[in-house]
């Protein structure tokens, strides 16, 4: 086991926690690009895209969990969210990544890919939002509607390792009209419950490699914990503006990728 590409998974999940915290995101729509282009970059070691989608879950489901319990303290976690959305996406990861078994790597990442370039899309269409302010107790939106959506995501999300954070996000903001603070803070927890069954997924089918996921976690918890503290000091405007280029970014990347695969 080579000590570099250990060292460089560490200091990956570190950064992939913080920006998950900070951003409300899970932490697979950085951390699939990173171990997929970082180690190759720096000549340390190199993992196809099933092993990743693998090790990302694993990632995910402790970049969640350490995010929440901070948002959570910041009262920016709404309760009804987290169950009726977060079973959905649960039974969708378990699906998705059970699935996944059978998809070859090179349609994984298509299919990624594709869900990045619509959510970056979405996110920069003007938004006027409701009761910004308000708390997460006194929120209301449509239970039915929410499930439906968390289903469909957490499905695609199992298949790639990525419990569909990203695409939460928009879908909550534009299609459930909720307020970004509590977005934000919610989605960690949707996600981590999806990401227990994805988890159990990929664990059951044989395609997580532990030592590599256990570097990334390690990594990953105190990351998710300070990036968690700077977003409740960071203005909702800009913390949108970053999740929309960053998500803009890793899709119009993936999709290089493909095209030049397929070239």
């Amino acid at each position: 086991m080579d000590i570099k590409f250990l060292e460089t998974l560490l200091f990956l999940g570190l950064g992939g926690g913080f920006l998950s915290g900070l951003l409300g995101l899970g932490g697979a729509i950085f951390m699939i690009p990173l171990l997929l282009y970082v180690p190759l970059l720096l000549g340390v070691g190199h993992l196809d895209m099933k092993q990743i989608a693998a090790v990302s879950m694993v990632q995910v489901l402790f970049a969640s969990l350490s995010g929440v319990i901070v948002h959570s303290k910041n009262r920016f976690v709404n309760k009804s969210l987290l169950l009726y959305m977060g079973v959905a996406n649960a039974v969708g990861n378990l699906a998705g990544s059970v699935f996944s078994k059978q998809t070859k790597s090179d349609f994984l990442l298509e299919i990624f890919a594709t869900m990045a370039v619509i959510a970056a899309v979405v996110m920069f269409i003007p938004k006027r939002e409701q009761g910004e302010d308000i708390s997460p107790d006194e929120l209301h939106y449509n239970k039915t509607l929410a499930v439906a959506v968390s289903l469909i995501i957490g499905c695609f999300g199992g298949m790639v390792g990525a419990p569909g954070a990203f695409i939460y996000i928009p879908a909550m903001i534009y299609i459930l009209n909720i307020p970004t603070r509590i977005v934000i803070g919610s989605t960690l927890g949707i996600v981590f419950l999806g990401a227990i069954t994805g988890t159990i997924g990929k664990m059951v089918t044989g395609q997580i490699i532990w030592p590599y996921a256990i570097d990334l976690v390690i990594g990953t918890i105190p990351g998710a914990q300070i990036g968690g503290k700077v977003s409740k000091m960071t203005n909702t405007k800009y913390l949108r503006i970053a999740i929309a280029i960053i998500i803009a970014i890793t899709g119009l990347k993936m999709w290089y990728q493909v095209l030049t695969v397929h070239s």
